[in-house]
């Protein structure tokens, strides 16, 4: 399989690169302000929920701009790239019925199409710590292993929501609900080791991987701090896991998605 999925991959990555960057055209062709919208939206979003949480509610956590908008902008990468795994094969049905493309290809795109917005938040992200006068550390480094371990949780998470999405027709409603309460329970806005009584801010913290990679990058960003490694590694071999599982699905089951769709 190992072999089959390098192929692939050496075989259909210009495709992938090539369609997500017609889809990344695609949504600015009638817009005005171009690709613009690209920093204009996550900073809109980051200025409102600043003013909410920072004002209304008071918080007094250190940098919380850039807390918050950090959080926003790893959320909207997982949160996209798995609702949108549910329903890939059925948006895709024109190329799915008359070509052959390996399935978890259309995954890979749409965390290309993600992942290119992420980076743009990423960068947005670098300017506030400069002019907010984050004091930078070795430690951002670290914030290359944690991506990387993100994208390989999406990436498994999103073969198999891929496989059931083709299935079970009610999935995509039930991983939003789903969503809506890892979001809250994720600290988008808020310290969950601070907030959280023990140990329930530990097992959550922990737990619940895009929580746990979230405060990483804020740790390594803002705080100069080194993040927790072992746990670090052990989420990275358990995304590779379910990786190979995920694609092992649908190799094994990607020619009845056709009859099915």
């Amino acid at each position: 399989m190992f072999k089959r999925f390098m192929d692939d991959m050496k075989k259909y990555w210009k495709y992938a690169v090539y369609s997500s960057r017609a889809q990344l055209k695609s949504e600015i062709a009638n817009s005005y302000l171009n690709w613009l919208w690209w920093i204009l939206d996550p900073l809109c979003f980051m200025l409102i929920y600043v003013f909410m949480f920072g004002y209304v509610f008071k918080s007094d956590e250190q940098y919380f701009a850039i807390f918050v908008f950090i959080g926003i902008t790893m959320w909207d990468f997982f949160n996209r790239c798995l609702l949108q795994s549910v329903r890939v094969i059925k948006s895709n049905k024109p190329i799915v019925s008359k070509v052959y493309i390996p399935k978890f290809i259309l995954v890979i795109i749409r965390m290309c199409i993600n992942g290119f917005k992420m980076f743009i938040s990423f960068l947005i992200v670098a300017v506030m710590l400069i002019v907010w006068r984050v004091p930078i550390t070795w430690n951002i480094l670290y914030c290359i292993p944690i991506l990387l371990t993100l994208f390989m949780l999406v990436f498994g998470f999103g073969c198999f929501l891929l496989h059931y999405g083709v299935f079970v027709e009610d999935l995509g409603n039930v991983l939003n609900i789903a969503l809506r309460l890892i979001f809250y329970l994720t600290g988008v806005f808020w310290n969950i080791m601070d907030r959280l009584p023990a140990p329930y801010n530990a097992y959550i913290g922990k737990g619940n991987p895009i929580a746990f990679l979230l405060t990483s990058m804020r740790e390594c960003l803002i705080y100069g701090q080194t993040p927790h490694r072992k746990l670090l590694l052990a989420w990275f071999l358990i995304g590779l896991v379910i990786s190979i599982i995920g694609i092992r699905k649908i190799y094994k089951n990607e020619n009845s998605y056709v009859k099915v769709i």
